[in-house]
């Protein structure tokens, strides 16, 4: 069967050879349900202890403050909502450029008396500062900014606007699925009251994330029931996924600077080329993820170049995975000030672990290529 060469490693990774050797144990003879009390339940038990701690020692958090959940979607929803329900209905701010699984149940909250409020972000896709500090003044409850970008890679300084959200009174959260295993993360130094991160964007399964939360932080669970993980996210683990967390964890951040390095290389040698045939490249002036290029083609539309690309044996995307059955241009693109038919070009390729330098010469003699038939095919119509 023909596989085409993956570019959209932003979406999803293929599980690490050694992550699934972790696992098959707990897909096989060891199925205890970690609650119970005889051997099999407590070697299930001493499983998620030991991925708890290798979660949190890739992220400089202690094991205490790791919720395990099923993964960021799971993780956002558990945060926004499970402190908006110990309070009194306030504010609810947010960058511009949120996933949306933090904006969509910050919105369902309007039924419950809350208020939302965007932040805006500059043409870069960075947080405007003079906006920040509006919103601040607004006085807001809960405030989530993401620290990397999904469709444009973007980082926010988000140890920088920890101080002035803790000042504010304010609790801070963060989306970092995006940037584990491609930047540092770390909970302590970033100053945020929580964190979101999940498994299946360094090498891990489906199914796995976790919420690292700050112990003076109180959140009513989503689920309730028998009140595993703290009572925050009751239900019976999934082990196997947990193991597999942990796991890539470790290897994410045993591998994470040097593979930066090669994927940065490699991702500014595809933005020169696309650049040489006429694409724009968005916020090719923000401090980025290494291995993330958003770009787009006047005239040429974004779904169609991604189906032609995929014909031609190249898997990439025309914008964040999580919200492709959406047909309206990207909201990150319109919250940065670009046009909308421009937005609708859109094209996202994201390298990994798996990308080689041939993969970018061959994508983006293909891009090439298929811009030029498509440029052609548009002077004809007219």
């Amino acid at each position: 069967m023909f596989a085409p060469t993956y570019l959209d490693w932003n979406a999803t990774t293929p599980l690490d050879p050694a992550v699934r050797e972790a696992m098959l144990p707990w897909l096989d003879a060891r199925y205890g349900n970690a609650s119970s009390r005889h051997e099999y339940g407590r070697q299930a038990r001493a499983a998620i202890d030991e991925a708890r701690a290798r979660v949190a020692a890739a992220l400089g958090a202690h094991p205490t403050e790791v919720v395990f959940a099923s993964g960021g979607s799971e993780a956002n929803n558990l945060f926004i909502k499970g402190v908006a329900a110990l309070m009194k209905p306030g504010l609810i701010a947010y960058s511009a450029i949120e996933h949306p699984c933090v904006r969509e149940p910050a919105r369902q909250l309007r039924r419950q008396g809350w208020t939302v409020r965007e932040i805006a972000v500059d043409g870069q896709g960075r947080l405007d500062v003079a906006d920040w500090r509006a919103a601040l003044a607004e006085r807001p409850a809960i405030v989530s900014v993401m620290l990397a970008n999904n469709e444009t890679g973007v980082l926010q300084d988000v140890a920088a606007l920890a101080g002035d959200a803790r000042a504010a009174g304010a609790w801070l959260h963060s989306d970092a699925v995006q940037a584990l295993g491609k930047i540092a993360v770390d909970f302590r130094s970033l100053g945020v009251h929580a964190l979101t991160v999940s498994a299946h964007k360094i090498g891990g399964p489906l199914g796995a994330g976790a919420l690292v939360l700050d112990k003076q932080l109180e959140l009513a669970p989503l689920i309730a029931g028998g009140g595993q993980e703290r009572g925050l996210r009751s239900g019976t683990e999934n082990v196997a996924a947990i193991v597999g967390f942990g796991v890539a964890c470790e290897l994410a951040a045993a591998r994470r600077e040097d593979e930066a390095q090669r994927l940065s290389v490699l991702r500014d040698e595809l933005e020169r080329s696309l650049l040489e045939h006429g694409a724009t490249v968005f916020s090719a002036g923000s401090a980025r993820l290494p291995n993330t290029v958003f770009f787009a083609v006047d005239g040429i539309d974004g779904e169609t170049l991604v189906a032609k690309l995929d014909r031609a044996g190249f898997a990439c995307a025309s914008g964040s995975a999580c919200s492709s059955a959406n047909p309206e241009p990207s909201h990150t693109l319109l919250a940065m000030g670009v046009a909308a038919q421009t937005a609708r070009g859109a094209l996202r390729v994201s390298l990994g672990r798996g990308t080689t330098a041939d993969d970018v010469a061959r994508f983006a003699a293909t891009f090439a290529q298929l811009t030029n038939e498509l440029k052609n095919l548009t002077a004809v119509a007219v």
